[in-house]
């Protein structure tokens, strides 16, 4: 690979700068730097950030190609400013044994638009009953270090306990997908004004703060980290917010969709409004971006969950849950977070790429902008304006809530390890 200077650039939102890439790594920050032989980009005022990193993504692959595969996700993954993904385990079969994992991430290799490292799931076949290969799959060329059975809860409380103690061994951690089963048996939104007047079965907060609130004392009681994945509830943050000043090791995610939608579009009945947990209240909404703000909650995380057309286009009850995301995930945190002046672009790149690196201990990933660093890095064109158009997404599927609805911001490069994946806006 030859040279790239990026030039005027606004690092993290500060003061336009010139970034030299050198192969794999930055060589050069600073201003006024010679291009000499170097490729020249004129960034304009453009925002640098390092590479995104998500915590949570459904890739599909192996079994619902259908939905997305390793390639597809990658590449949309690439689009939406991502350099690292980590793949959940639901996939068929279940990523739980050392194998599927290092399919998952040798397919990932193969892409070449962006790292997958996988999730392993807890449980066997996402079942609840019996621990997965937990040290196996860490042990794995996929040297997997998060695990959870996104999609279900592991709400039997001695196999979360276990799973707790069984990870702790290698600096690994548990993500929960908070739901308690029993409370939301045939829930289809969430449980309030809404529902009611919908007559849709409803979903309870507490369902979910029940099941974090329970996480969290065993995290402490065990010594061990906890994840919580897509927290949607004003009173999950208070329990995050509790076992933080306890100094428990706990971390929490929130998802751009949590943070802009609320339950009032599912009077539309359109099913791409249907996701777990569900779309919460305007409550909820600014109580999840305030804990953002403040720390509270420690990253953003997108859920993607592609789904193929006829999941979703059909009556709301027999709709499969999810949305995709990751092409659509910086513009919602521009417009929910930065445009508002809750985050800064710093504390962008801190809570979509350095604090998720550091919870799924990547390395290479997350790192500063500067010289000698991995040439992971997005830079985003945070003046554009547009609408979003699902017929030109790089996922397989479709199922975004935000067709049509204008919103902030576009990458224009993705860079990783130094080679152009995106370039002006499109796959390299």
């Amino acid at each position: 690979m030859g040279k790239i200077l990026i030039r005027g650039a606004k690092v993290l939102g500060g003061e336009p700068q010139d970034v030299l890439i050198d192969g794999e790594s930055i060589a050069e920050v600073g201003t006024g730097i010679e291009a000499g032989d170097a490729q020249v980009i004129e960034a304009d005022g453009k925002i640098l950030l390092p590479g995104l990193v998500d915590l949570h993504t459904h890739l599909r692959e192996p079994g619902r190609e259908d939905s997305e595969t390793v390639l597809t996700g990658t590449r949309a993954a690439a689009v939406g400013g991502y350099t690292s993904v980590h793949a959940m385990a639901n996939t068929f079969p279940v990523a739980d044994t050392a194998g599927v994992v290092e399919q998952v991430w040798r397919l990932g290799k193969e892409s070449g638009y962006c790292d997958v490292q996988p999730v392993g799931a807890v449980t066997v076949g996402l079942e609840g009953k019996k621990l997965a290969e937990l040290g196996a799959m860490h042990d794995s060329a996929a040297n997997v270090r998060v695990f959870s059975d996104d999609g279900k809860c592991v709400d039997d409380a001695v196999i979360m306990r276990r799973a707790l103690e069984y990870v702790k061994a290698f600096d690994g951690v548990v993500a929960q997908h908070a739901q308690e089963p029993r409370l939301t048996e045939g829930a289809q939104m969430n449980e309030g004004v809404v529902s009611a007047e919908l007559g849709l079965g409803g979903w309870p907060a507490v369902a979910e703060e029940s099941i974090i609130a329970r996480d969290v004392l065993l995290a402490e009681h065990v010594g061990s980290r906890v994840h919580i994945c897509h927290l949607s509830t004003a009173g999950s943050v208070e329990i995050i917010r509790w076992a933080k000043s306890r100094g428990i090791d706990v971390t929490a995610e929130v998802t751009p969709h949590h943070l802009l939608l609320t339950d009032e579009l599912v009077r539309t009945y359109n099913p791409v409004y249907k996701v777990n947990p569900p779309l919460r209240t305007e409550r909820d909404v600014m109580a999840l971006r305030e804990a953002l703000a403040d720390g509270t909650i420690d990253i953003v995380a997108t859920d993607h969950a592609p789904h193929p057309h006829e999941d979703k286009d059909c009556e709301w009850g027999a709709a499969a849950m999810g949305m995709v995301g990751l092409e659509t995930a910086l513009s919602v945190i521009q417009h929910t977070m930065v445009d508002t002046g809750l985050l800064t672009w710093a504390q962008v790149a801190d809570r979509m790429s350095v604090r998720p690196a550091a919870i799924g201990r990547l390395a290479g990933h997350g790192r500063p902008v500067s010289a000698g660093e991995p040439a992971n890095l997005t830079l985003v064109d945070s003046a554009y304006r547009g609408p979003v158009d699902p017929a030109g997404f790089a996922s397989r599927s479709r199922n975004t809530p935000y067709e049509g609805r204008e919103l902030p911001g576009r990458v224009t490069h993705t860079f990783l390890r130094g080679r152009a994946t995106v370039v002006d806006g499109k796959l390299a």
